[in-house]
């Protein structure tokens, strides 16, 4: 029995014996494909050159998407520079030399720019008188008239004094906006200051306008009056030249008293 199982033992040694030096020529000829050990660690280099190709490529993906965010905060930055209100405004000083130009013409003396007012002193002094009225009141009528014309030429100066008074305002706006233009972040300050230079050029718009209406004014009153004055004119040398009821004799009595 003991004999037995020496014979057992020997065979079993031998074939590992033998089969040791096939074994390592299998590992030896397949390199690519060889796991290192270190203890309980092991090395496979094929996963391992697969891991470092694998992040690699998410680092690309996420350089990629930084790239992208950078992009659309970009685009968030000019838009929001785009839609930046222009923090200088015109307005009010527009407003004001706007109501000083109107007060001008509201102060407007006798006759207002009133369309009512305009034509009812028409009919009563220029174009429909009472050519039966006295003497007299003929005079008083063409002193109204005359004074018309004084009022309206006044305006006149006080309007052009106002409208030159505004040059400075719209010089010292105009320069402002100018300026807030050049130094605009985006497209809705570029616009808002060009509106505002247009703002400018109306608010010079209508000075112009109220400087001509004032004169025009004042020129048409002055036609008018001299008009009327002449109307008025042939009336009273008619009056001078018509003939009277001529001498009629009478009883003088030179010295009193005596008989």
């Amino acid at each position: 029995m003991t004999r037995l199982r020496s014979s057992i033992h020997a065979l079993v040694v031998g074939t590992a014996v033998l089969s040791a030096p096939v074994a390592l020529s299998t590992v030896m000829v397949t390199p690519a494909h060889a796991l290192f050990g270190f203890g309980d660690i092991v090395f496979d280099p094929s996963n391992y050159a697969e891991n470092v190709l694998q992040a690699a490529r998410a680092l690309e993906q996420i350089n990629n998407q930084i790239q992208s965010l950078q992009n659309e905060a970009q685009m968030l930055i000019n838009q929001a520079r785009n839609l930046a209100s222009l923090p200088y405004s015109s307005l009010q000083q527009l407003q004001q030399s706007v109501q000083r130009t109107q007060q001008l013409l509201g102060q407007a003396q006798r006759i207002a720019f009133d369309v009512q007012q305009v034509d009812q002193i028409f009919s009563q002094q220029y174009s429909n008188m009472d050519l039966s009225m006295s003497d007299q009141q003929l005079v008083e009528l063409a002193r109204e008239r005359w004074g018309n014309t004084v009022g309206a030429l006044q305006d006149a100066m006080r309007v052009q004094a106002g409208v030159v008074g505004n040059i400075e305002t719209q010089r010292a706006e105009l320069s402002a906006l100018v300026g807030e233009s050049q130094g605009a972040t985006g497209a809705l300050q570029a616009a808002q200051a060009g509106n505002q230079i247009l703002a400018v050029q109306a608010q010079q718009l209508a000075d112009l306008t109220a400087l001509l209406a004032a004169n025009g004014r004042a020129d048409a009153l002055a036609a008018a009056e001299q008009a009327a004055a002449a109307e008025q004119g042939r009336e009273q040398r008619r009056r001078f030249l018509e003939p009277g009821p001529g001498y009629q004799p009478g009883n003088a009595r030179m010295f009193r008293g005596g008989n």
